[in-house]
C-alpha cells in the first residue's frame, strides 16, 4: 500500500489518463483478457520496487513511473531509479504529466512540481515566477495546457510559462480535489471525497445521481460523456445524468482506482480486485490481486498501443499478440500436442488434438463434440464438404459425420467395408465428391459411389504410406509419401524424386497457391512444381531448409509455413523467383503469442479459413493469425545514447564529450525505445572518423572501440522496431579524444625536428668521415711521394749525380784513353747501381701484401728479392698463429719492415740478419743484424738529407704502433715494431666497432 495520504493515490490515478500520444495499435476488442500477451516486472525481475501511482510516456519514448521509492524510468529493458530530488527530498512522487512539448513534469503531493528543461529538472514555481505551488490534482488539456488545483491559489491553467487563475479556493469544492477531467463542452469536473462537482461559467456545481461520495478517478469520452470511478463501483454520465454501470455481481461494488479508454474504444478499469474491460462484447475480468496487491492504481496506453498497469508490487504490460492460442477444455490446450485442422464451408474450424477428441471453433468460441463414434484414439486427418465431415483415425478406419445444429451422426468404414487399412493418416475429398483415404502401410483407398478402390505401389504409387493428399485446379490428385511425390492425372501415374529436383524423397505436405504453383514440403525444406518440373528456391534462408510440416496462404498472397523449429511468413512470388533475402523472412515466436514454434506431422496442419486467417497446429495447441491485422507500419524505435564509458569509468554525456587521454576502451551504451517487443529491436551504429559505414544489424546495446587515436569523432546509432522498420532519425553524439603528451602536435613536431637534426648530424658525420678518408688517402699519396722523393734523392739521384761527375771528369781529358776507360768502367758500375736502386724503388711501390694477404709471406719475399748481399745469412721466423689484419695497417707494417731490411742490407755491413714476426695480443715485428750499428745521434735525429728512419717513425705513429731502435757500435742494430691487436686484427675491430660500422654503411 502507498505510504502517502490517500488523496494522492486518486490524484495519481487521474494523471494516468491524461496522455494518449499519437496513433497506436490498440488492443483488439475481440480477444479475451487471457488471449492478450502479458508480462510483469516485480522486484524479482529488475523492478526497483515500490507501489506505482502514476505512469506516463515522454516524447522521447521513455516510460516514467511515480512510485513509492521515487521516479523510475523504463526503456523496455532496464529500469533507472531517481530516488530523491534536492528541492523535495522528503516528498514522494504522487503524479506525472507532460507539457505541450511532451516533456516530463513530476508532481509531489502538496509540495510542488518539477519540469524537465534543458537536461535538468526545474521547479515549475520558478518558471511561473511564483513563490510556491501546492498541487493536489491535475489534468492535461488537448492543446497541451495543464489544469492544476493548488491548495493556496485555487484552480490554475498553465500554458508554457504563463499561468491563468481560473478559480480561487473559495470557488472550489470544500473537500480536497482528488481527480480532475475536462470534457469538450468546457466543463471541468472535480472529484472529491465528498462527491462529484463541475466548474463552468465561473462557478462550481455539485452533481447528483452518484450515491458514492468518494470519487477516485474520472474519464471523459467524447464531447460530454464522463465515466466516474468511485470507492463502491463505476458510473457513467452524459454530462447531466449519471447511472451505475451494470457489472457482474462480483464487480458491482468493487472500488475503481483507475480508468482508461484505449484507441479501439475499450474501457479499462483498475480496481482493488484486478483489471476489467468493457466493450460491445461485454465485460471481461482478470483477477490481478496477487500482482496488484491492494489494487491497480495506474493505467496508461503508450504510443504503440500497449496497456500498462501499475500495482503495489510492480508493473505489467498488456498487448495484442499476432497469434491467438485457444484453450479447448477446462485445462489448457497448450499442454496438448497438435493434430489435423479443417475449415468447413461455414467457416468453422475443426481440430483434433493428438490426445484425442474433436473440437470446433466458431466466432472465437470453442466446443467439444461428443459422439458414440468418437473414442479417445488419435484422429489423423479431417476433411469434408458442407455439413459432411470425414475423419481418418489411428485404428478405427474412416468415419463419416453429419453436423446438424451441433448434433453429430455418422458411420464408420473399415477393412470389412473394403478400406485398404484401418489406420488412415490422410483423408481428402476431391471436387467430384470422391473421398481419398491414405493409409499408413497399404496405399490409397478411393471411396465413390458406395465402394472402395485401392491403389498401391503396384499401380505406380511411390509408397504405400501416404502423408497428404491434394487436388490441384487442373484435376490432378497429388500424393505426398516418404518415397517421393506421386500424381494421378487421367488415369496416369507419375512419380517425382530427388533425381527430378526434390530436396528429399520424404514429402510431408502440399499446397497450391493462387497462381497455380504447387508447393512441396519435404524433410529438407521447400520445393515447388511449376512449368512441369520440380524446382528448389534459390538461395533460400536456412529456416526454409528445415523440415516442413504445413503450408497455406493468406488473402494477400503471403505464404505461411510451419517447420520443425519455426513459424514463417514469406512472399511466395519472391521465394519462387529466387530473390528472397533473409531479411524478408518473418519469423514468429513466443513474443507473438505462440506457445511453441514446432510444427506437427499431420495431414493439413496449416489451413486458411474463409476470412483469410491462418490456423496452425503446433506441438502445444491450436493458434490462429489474422494476417489483415499485421501492419507494415508501426511506431518507430527511438534511439538514444544512454552512457559512455572510458576504461569502465563513466563519462558525462553532453553535446560534446571529451575522452581523457590514454583510454584504451571506449564503450557506447545505447537503447531503442519500442516498448512492445524490445527484444526484437535491432541497431546499426557508426563512428564517423573511424568506421567506413554502418555496422551490421545487432541486438547488442553497446558498441566498443579500442585504441582510438586522438581527434574528433561522431557516434551515430539508428534502431529498427519489432517489424524490422528502421527509423530515419538517429541519435548522435560528438566526442573529442584528448591526446597523450606523446600524441600532441608539439611532441610529434619535436620528434620530427629531432629526427631531422639527427639525420643532419649523421650527414655531417658522414661528410667528415669522407673528408677524413679523403685526407688520409691524400696524405698517403703525399707521404708516398715524399718517401719516393727521399729514396730517389738518397740513392738513385746521388748515383746519377756521381755518374755525371765521372763523365764530366772524363770529358775534360778526353785525349787520355786509359782515363776514359777507367771512367767508363766506373760509370758502368754506377749505372748498374742506379738501375738496382731504381728497381728497388719500383719494388717498394709494386710489392704489396694484398697480393697474398699474408704479411709473413710478403716479408719473406723481401728477404729473397735481391736485397740481401751474398755473404749475409738471413733468418726469418713466425711465432704464433697468423690472423686476419686490416689491409691498410698491414701494408704500413710491411713498408716499415721492408725499409728496415733494406737499410740493414745496404748500410750495416752485417754478416747475419734476423727477421721475426710474432702474433699474440699484439703484433710484434723485429729486424736485427750484427753490423756496425747506428750512431746515436743519427738514431735520434736521422741523417741529414736522408728520410728512411724518419719515414719509418711516421708510419708507426700513423697506425698507432710503437717503433724502437736499439743500436751500439760493434753490436749491430735492432728495430722493433709493436701494434696493438685492437688496431691490426680484423675480428677485434669488428667486435668493437660493429655498430658504428653498420651506421657508416647506412650513409655510404
Amino acid at each position: 500500500m502507498i505510504r502517502i495520504p490517500s488523496p494522492s493515490r486518486w490524484l495519481a490515478t487521474g494523471l494516468a489518463l491524461i496522455c494518449l500520444v499519437g496513433e497506436a495499435l490498440a488492443l483488439d476488442p475481440n480477444h479475451t483478457l487471457s488471449q492478450y500477451l502479458r508480462e510483469q516486472w516485480t522486484t524479482d525481475s529488475n523492478f526497483p520496487g515500490g507501489a506505482i501511482d502514476a505512469i506516463t510516456q515522454t516524447a522521447d519514448g521513455y516510460l516514467w513511473m511515480g512510485t513509492e521509492k521515487g521516479l523510475v524510468r523504463f526503456d523496455g529493458v532496464n529500469f533507472r531509479l531517481t530516488s530523491s530530488f534536492s528541492e523535495f527530498s522528503g516528498d514522494l512522487v504522487s503524479g506525472l504529466t507532460t507539457d505541450g512539448d511532451g516533456r516530463l513534469c513530476v508532481i509531489f503531493w502538496g509540495a510542488g512540481v518539477l519540469c524537465y528543461r534543458d537536461g535538468k529538472f526545474v521547479n515549475l514555481a520558478s518558471i511561473l515566477r511564483r513563490t510556491t505551488l501546492e498541487v493536489a490534482s491535475s489534468w492535461r488539456e488537448e492543446d497541451g495546457a495543464s489544469l492544476l488545483t493548488d491548495l493556496t491559489d485555487g484552480m490554475l491553467r498553465v500554458r508554457g510559462e504563463n499561468v491563468q487563475v481560473l478559480a480561487s479556493p473559495s470557488l472550489l469544492p470544500p473537500s480536497l480535489v482528488l481527480a480532475m477531467a475536462e470534457t469538450r463542452d468546457g466543463k471541468i469536473w472535480l472529484g472529491t471525497a465528498a462527491g462529484l462537482f463541475y466548474f463552468a461559467d465561473g462557478r462550481t456545481t455539485r452533481v447528483t445521481g452518484i450515491s458514492d461520495k468518494k470519487i477516485n478517478c474520472l474519464l471523459p469520452v467524447g464531447d460530454r460523456e464522463l465515466w466516474v470511478g468511485t470507492s463502491k463501483g463505476l458510473y457513467r454520465g452524459n454530462g447531466t445524468l449519471f447511472s451505475r454501470v451494470n457489472l457482474p455481481p462480483a464487480l458491482a461494488t468493487v472500488e475503481v482506482l483507475a480508468l482508461l479508454r484505449d484507441h479501439d474504444g475499450n474501457i479499462w478499469a483498475g480496481t482493488t480486485r484486478g483489471l476489467f474491460r468493457i466493450n460491445a462484447f461485454g465485460v471481461s475480468f482478470n483477477d490481478e490481486s496477487e500482482f496488484g496487491g491492494r489494487g491497480i492504481n495506474a493505467l496508461f496506453e503508450d504510443r504503440e498501443g500497449n496497456l500498462w498497469a501499475g500495482g503495489e508490487r510492480g508493473l505489467e504490460r498488456i498487448r495484442d499478440s499476432v497469434f491467438v492460442t485457444y484453450s479447448l477444455t477446462a485445462g489448457s490446450a497448450h499442454s496438448k500436442d497438435g493434430g489435423p485442422i479443417y475449415v468447413d464451408s461455414e467457416n468453422r474450424t475443426w481440430f483434433a488434438p493428438a490426445g484425442g477428441g474433436l473440437y470446433v471453433v466458431k466466432d472465437g468460441r470453442t466446443q467439444a463434440l461428443k459422439s458414440s463414434l468418437l473414442h479417445k484414439e488419435a484422429i489423423y486427418s479431417i476433411t469434408g464438404r458442407k455439413n459432411e465431415i470425414w475423419i481418418g483415425t489411428q485404428h478405427s478406419g474412416l468415419k463419416r459425420f453429419e453436423y446438424r445444429n451441433g448434433v453429430i451422426g455418422g458411420k464408420t468404414y473399415t477393412q470389412a467395408n473394403g478400406l485398404a487399412e484401418n489406420s488412415v493418416f490422410a483423408v481428402y475429398q476431391s471436387q467430384d465428391g470422391a473421398v481419398w483415404a491414405g493409409t499408413l502401410t497399404s496405399g490409397i483407398s478411393k471411396f465413390k459411389d458406395g465402394r472402395f478402390v485401392t491403389y498401391t505401389t503396384a499401380d505406380g504409387l511411390a509408397s504405400n504410406t501416404v502423408s497428404e493428399i491434394l487436388e490441384t485446379r487442373d484435376g490432378t490428385i497429388w500424393f505426398a509419401t516418404p518415397n517421393g511425390l506421386s500424381s494421378l492425372s487421367r488415369g496416369r501415374w507419375t512419380t517425382y524424386a530427388t533425381g527430378d529436383g526434390l530436396p528429399s524423397n520424404s514429402v510431408n505436405c502440399l499446397f497450391e497457391d493462387s497462381s497455380g504453383v504447387l508447393w512441396i514440403g519435404t524433410s529438407r525444406g521447400l520445393a515447388f512444381f511449376k512449368s512441369g518440373r520440380v524446382q528448389v528456391p534459390r538461395d533460400a534462408p536456412g529456416s526454409l531448409r528445415e523440415e516442413a510440416f504445413g503450408m497455406s496462404a493468406d488473402k494477400e498472397g503471403w505464404l505461411w509455413i510451419a517447420t520443425s523449429g519455426h513459424v514463417l511468413r514469406v512472399s511466395n512470388q519472391k521465394l519462387s523467383s529466387g530473390v528472397l533475402s533473409p531479411a524478408e523472412v518473418s519469423e514468429y515466436g513466443a513474443a507473438d503469442g505462440l506457445p511453441n514454434t514446432k510444427g506437427v506431422k499431420r495431414s493439413r496442419s496449416v489451413v486458411a479459413d474463409l476470412d483469410g486467417r491462418i490456423w496452425f497446429s503446433l506441438t502445444r495447441g491450436l493458434s490462429v493469425v489474422d494476417a489483415s491485422h499485421i501492419t507494415n507500419t508501426s511506431a518507430p524505435a527511438l534511439p538514444h545514447v544512454e552512457a559512455i564509458m572510458a576504461d569502465n569509468d563513466p563519462i558525462t554525456v553532453g553535446e560534446l564529450v571529451r575522452i581523457p587521454s590514454s583510454r584504451k576502451r571506449i564503450t557506447f551504451i545505447y537503447s531503442g525505445l519500442s516498448l512492445a517487443v524490445p527484444e526484437r529491436i535491432r541497431f546499426r551504429y557508426s563512428l564517423d572518423g573511424f568506421d567506413r559505414g554502418w555496422s551490421e544489424p545487432t541486438a547488442a546495446r553497446e558498441a566498443v572501440y579500442t585504441n582510438l587515436s586522438p581527434g574528433s569523432y561522431r557516434f551515430r546509432v539508428i534502431a529498427s522496431n519489432s517489424y524490422k522498420q528502421w527509423n530515419d532519425s538517429e541519435a548522435a553524439i560528438s566526442l573529442e579524444v584528448d591526446p597523450a603528451f606523446w600524441q600532441t602536435w608539439w611532441f610529434r613536431g619535436s620528434c620530427v625536428a629531432a629526427f631531422l637534426a639527427l639525420l643532419g648530424a649523421l650527414y655531417q658525420l658522414r661528410l667528415r668521415q669522407v673528408a677524413r678518408q679523403f685526407n688520409i688517402r691524400l696524405e698517403e699519396r703525399v707521404r708516398e711521394r715524399t718517401r719516393i722523393a727521399r729514396d730517389l734523392h738518397d740513392t738513385f739521384l746521388q748515383t746519377i749525380q756521381g755518374s755525371k761527375l765521372v763523365v764530366d771528369d772524363a770529358l775534360d781529358l778526353s785525349t787520355d784513353p786509359i782515363r776514359m776507360r777507367s771512367a767508363m768502367e766506373q760509370l758502368s758500375v754506377w749505372l748498374a747501381s742506379a738501375m738496382q736502386e731504381g728497381r728497388t724503388a719500383l719494388n717498394s711501390l709494386r710489392t704489396a701484401t694484398t697480393q697474398t694477404n699474408d704479411l709473413a709471406e710478403a716479408l719473406r719475399r723481401a728477404t729473397e728479392d735481391g736485397l740481401i748481399p751474398s755473404p749475409m745469412a738471413v733468418t726469418f721466423s713466425v711465432v704464433g698463429v697468423a690472423r686476419e689484419m686490416h689491409p691498410i695497417v698491414r701494408d704500413e707494417i710491411y713498408r716499415i719492415g721492408y725499409e728496415a731490411i733494406r737499410n740493414a742490407c745496404t748500410h750495416s755491413g752485417a754478416s747475419r740478419l734476423e727477421v721475426e714476426l710474432r702474433y699474440g695480443n699484439e703484433l710484434a715485428l723485429r729486424v736485427s743484424d750484427n753490423g756496425t750499428g747506428v750512431d746515436p745521434a743519427i738514431a735520434d735525429r736521422g741523417k741529414d738529407r736522408h728520410f728512411g728512419l724518419q719515414g719509418m717513425r711516421e708510419r708507426a705513429a700513423r697506425i698507432g704502433g710503437k717503433l724502437t731502435l736499439g743500436s751500439s757500435s760493434g753490436s749491430g742494430t735492432e728495430i722493433r715494431l709493436t701494434v696493438p691487436g685492437g688496431i691490426i686484427f680484423r675480428k677485434t675491430i669488428a667486435a668493437r666497432r660493429s655498430f658504428f660500422s653498420r651506421m657508416r654503411t647506412l650513409f655510404r
